[in-house]
């Protein structure tokens, strides 16, 4: 059976964007797909998301000024070089901190909904840690700039930046004493994905990736002097190759276009029921278009078997993306913003924090008996102001477990929190004014779960809504299917 117009929308929004705001739900009645697509993909250049405190810079510019003295070297005050570290990665976590609140908001707020989106597939693809505020910055604004961009042109952008090539250990890789982290992230995670290259190619590739190296400001910087400038033969051909050269020959290589578009059809369309049919031409498009992502996002969401209803409601939605969507279904005011770091690194998604070098997994992974029932209960924690606790999830890579050990300083299990916020539920009843009291219930399932045949979860909402009056009813209809299972596929 066919979509309509109006849940063709919704599942766009859902995929393309974070779900409908309540503000904006005009749109999904009296727009077509193809044109609601041409609102949300406002692709202008977004502006530069500055959270570095201004202790972070005073200390920063300390921290270069002391530049090439010893660790043990003491400023006016008697700091050794090393305490002034110490504090700037405590103050630098802090602003990484409001960094994700003030990204979250960009995601509830900003009408690029789709450029942010698929920002938030690439910051899991370009999967990276870094305790630099100024690195950590630099990296989200290149992959906001090139979201719908140049694929090429962001794959070399972020190889170059200081927060990718220290976390991958590119400053350790030097003639004579290659790693081979950087090059091996690349192949693997980056552009061709496992099994697509030999270890020799890695080999080869690490004594290319030499010499890539970046300032203390976050500049890149190609060190000479460490480059090893010898021949090199890496997937069968035979030179003098730089890193440069290493990406262009990724780029060249039509497996990267197939490896790219797979991890997209899985994020965007389905992750279960996967078209290899599909993907391969996508991918061919996608590689005669020089890698252009806005125009593959555009062939995806205008296709009609991105309607098909087996890819309708099969996602389960990430922890963020949760989050968003019920900020952007209830317009709210947080007394404390902070509470949905507390939410989503519960349910085992931080932003700038992935579990390790692979990003987070998805799919299924998102769900087990304890975040299940802490997902269920939000909407309700949102409405009645409940005081609860939560649990921070464990860090499944030890190698990279130290910012964690911090926050476990500052964030017990015994840890009590209370979300208080004020919801807008004038904009809300908006939504519904001109649906008929009898057709209520089934217009709020319809907005909020894109389906109309969870009969036995209706059941169950209706038996606990509000029939003292008509705002009731949405009140308690819209927070009875937010706590269902069905919510939480998008």
């Amino acid at each position: 059976m066919s979509l309509s117009n109006q849940s063709k929308n919704i599942h766009l929004l859902s995929r393309a964007g974070f779900g409908f705001a309540a503000k904006d739900y005009s749109f999904i009645n009296s727009h077509s797909p193809k044109k609601l697509l041409e609102e949300i993909s406002i692709n202008t250049s977004p502006d530069f998301l500055d959270r570095a405190s201004q202790e972070s810079k005073d200390i920063a510019k300390e921290l270069l000024a002391m530049k090439g003295m010893e660790k043990t070297m003491m400023n006016e005050q008697g700091d050794t070089k090393k305490d002034i570290r110490r504090d700037f990665r405590r103050q630098s976590n802090e602003d990484i901190r409001q960094l994700s609140i003030a990204w979250m908001d960009i995601m509830v707020n900003d009408k690029a909904q789709l450029r942010e989106k698929v920002a938030l597939f690439w910051h899991g693809h370009f999967a990276c840690r870094d305790a630099n505020i100024f690195f950590t910055q630099q990296l989200l604004h290149i992959i906001r700039s090139n979201a719908l961009g140049n694929f090429g042109d962001m794959l070399k952008s972020v190889s170059k930046s200081a927060a990718m090539l220290g976390f991958l250990n590119n400053q350790q890789n030097r003639k004579q004493h290659p790693n081979e982290n950087f090059a091996r992230e690349v192949m693997e995670l980056f552009t061709l994905g496992r099994g697509h290259y030999t270890e020799q190619d890695i080999k080869e590739a690490a004594r290319a990736f030499t010499g890539w190296n970046f300032e203390r400001n976050g500049d890149f910087v190609m060190k000479k002097n460490v480059h090893d400038d010898g021949e090199k033969t890496i997937f069968g051909k035979t030179g003098n190759f730089n890193g440069d050269d290493v990406l262009n020959m990724l780029l060249e290589n039509k497996q990267t276009a197939r490896y790219i578009v797979t991890k997209l059809y899985k994020f965007f369309v389905n992750d279960t029921d996967i078209d290899q049919g599909k993907i391969e031409l996508l991918a061919n498009s996608f590689y005669k278009s020089n890698y252009d992502i806005g125009a593959l996002m555009k062939t995806i969401f205008l296709s009609d078997w991105f309607y098909d209803p087996k890819n309708v409601g099969c996602k389960i939605k990430s922890p963020v993306e949760l989050l968003v969507n019920i900020r952007r279904l209830l317009p709210m005011q947080l007394e404390k913003p902070d509470i949905q770091l507390v939410f989503t690194r519960g349910l085992g998604q931080e932003l700038f924090h992935p579990p390790n070098v692979a990003g987070w997994p998805g799919g299924k992974n998102w769900i087990d008996s304890s975040s299940l029932m802490i997902r269920l209960v939000i909407p309700r924690l949102i409405q009645d102001d409940t005081e609860f606790q939560l649990a921070v999830k464990t860090d499944d890579d030890t190698m990279m477990g130290n910012y964690m050990k911090e926050m476990r300083k500052t964030m017990l299990n015994n840890n009590r929190y209370k979300i208080k916020a004020t919801i807008d539920w004038i904009t809300v009843n908006k939504v519904f004014e001109n649906t008929k009291r009898e057709n209520l219930m089934n217009d709020i399932q319809l907005y909020l779960v894109n389906k109309q045949n969870n009969t036995n979860t209706q059941k169950v909402v209706e038996s606990i809504v509000d029939n003292s009056s008509r705002e009731a009813f949405i009140k308690s209809g819209t927070i009875g299917w937010m706590s269902t299972p069905e919510f939480q596929m998008g």
